[in-house]
């Protein structure tokens, strides 16, 4: 059901069950990158030391958390013993050069969720949660019965008490915990604001479908080449039925319908200045990539971004 490499395991912690928080990212980001600008690989301890407490302004449970959270985000990746800025961080914080060197765009936001839900590999639940629940209305417990049942299909050992945790973070990144008593309860978590999950009652919660009007069309594009650069084998035409509902796709991630997933490709081609095409003939629907997207997917991605943070 969640696919992973047979060296890969699920994983169901690292966040010490703190949702993600505004400007965390950019926090770490920040830390490690000062490293890089004296020429050196930032040392696992920036997240550990007691020095860490006071350069992130928060507790000890917190700084690994925000580690966590910039690992998965893809903000920090783990390298030569320490941890050094992705490209997609540059892209996004650089000081002189970022699209959003404040961490303040909502285009961000849609990013870190797509990060999140469109791989199983560090956030799991976040995978299952948009990916596998079909249900419109769930409750929190059933996803985690139905993640132990998978968990037990695959013979891992993951404590119900951890399942639980994580799924509680999950599903509280989207809805802020009701009459919570701390700070840190009462603010609203970093993925709040995309709207796509509201809570009906105590346990009930509900997803969000349809266009998604803050999601920019360049997120869109940009999670669609993610989407089939990690497929590695798709060629240069994608079926849409594949782009809306396939698992990791981004009509399933992002909880789009049908209509505004097609509304979002017949953007492409002006978007993409002619790298994608949507073509719709004899009642077959599909995206074609044009060869400088197929040689070079990372720049065609790159040009995406551009345009989803670009000033109208």
């Amino acid at each position: 059901m969640i696919t992973l490499r047979t060296d890969q395991r699920p994983q169901f912690s690292g966040h010490e069950t703190f949702p993600l928080r505004q400007l965390w990212l950019r926090k770490a980001y920040d830390a490690v990158a000062y490293y890089r600008n004296l020429g050196l690989t930032a040392p696992k301890s920036v997240f550990s030391e007691d020095a860490a407490i006071a350069r992130f302004g928060v507790g000890k449970n917190m700084v690994t958390s925000i580690r966590f959270w910039a690992t998965a985000c893809r903000v920090i990746e783990e390298s030569e013993g320490g941890f050094v800025p992705t490209q997609i961080a540059d892209t996004l914080f650089d000081p002189q050069t970022g699209l959003d060197p404040f961490s303040e765009h909502t285009a961000t936001t849609w990013l870190m969720h797509w990060f999140l839900a469109s791989s199983p590999e560090k956030t799991t639940t976040w995978y299952y949660l948009f990916n596998h629940v079909v249900q419109q209305v769930f409750k929190r417990e059933s996803v985690v019965e139905s993640l132990s049942a998978m968990i037990t299909e695959r013979n891992l050992k993951i404590s119900g008490a951890t399942l639980k945790r994580d799924v509680e973070c999950c599903i509280r990144s989207y809805v802020p915990r009701l009459g919570g008593e701390s700070p840190e309860e009462m603010s609203e978590p970093l993925l709040g604001e995309l709207g796509l999950v509201q809570q009906n009652t105590k346990d009930s919660f509900e997803f969000r479908r349809g266009a998604k009007r803050s999601l920019p069309d360049g997120v869109f594009a940009y999670a669609l080449l993610d989407y089939w650069e990690r497929l590695g084998h798709s060629g240069s035409v994608m079926a849409f039925d594949r782009v809306a509902h396939d698992y990791g796709s981004p009509g399933r991630v992002f909880k789009l319908d049908e209509h505004s997933v097609a509304d979002r490709l017949m953007a492409l081609e002006d978007l993409s200045k002619g790298q994608l095409l949507w073509t719709e003939q004899a009642g077959i629907r599909q995206v074609t990539r044009q060869r400088d997207a197929l040689s070079n997917i990372k720049k065609a991605k790159e040009n995406l971004l551009q345009a989803a943070y670009a000033k109208k």
